[in-house]
């Protein structure tokens, strides 16, 4: 690790991302982070800090962790990443379709909901 580079403290990443330790520890298991370790003190990289950035992104858009460490694997630091911007683009087009069924079918439930609620209402506004 480059001595004037920035480093995190597990803690700091924690709070920074809403994120708890044990999460932190699960994605460095998983090979998603890999800290360096000076005693037990994990030290985090700005890379590291931006592979956490797009792990909850991925994750926030519905991708799994196994789908989000392939994408991020991809990055080349000495090229263009045009397999990794590819990749990213396929499946975001594919999940995009994904979410927008599943916002089909939330606003179709929805509106059933609303008619049966007004016919639960009548119900009971004649009863009583």
């Amino acid at each position: 690790m480059d001595q004037d580079e920035a480093v995190y403290k597990i803690g700091d990443l924690a709070e920074e991302f809403g994120v708890t330790l044990r999460t932190l520890r699960f994605y460095e298991d998983k090979g998603l982070l890999k800290p360096t370790r000076v005693g037990v003190t994990r030290l985090f990289t700005r890379r590291d800090r931006a592979r956490l950035k797009l792990i909850l992104l991925g994750k926030r858009v519905g991708f799994s962790l196994t789908e989000v460490k392939r994408m991020i694997d991809l990055y080349d630091p000495r090229g263009k990443n045009v397999a990794q911007l590819k990749v990213a683009l396929t499946k975001g087009e594919a999940q995009m379709r994904v979410l927008e069924d599943q916002r089909g079918s939330i606003q179709t439930a929805i509106e059933e909901l609303e008619r049966t609620i007004e016919v639960v209402r009548g119900m009971l506004a004649e009863s009583e």
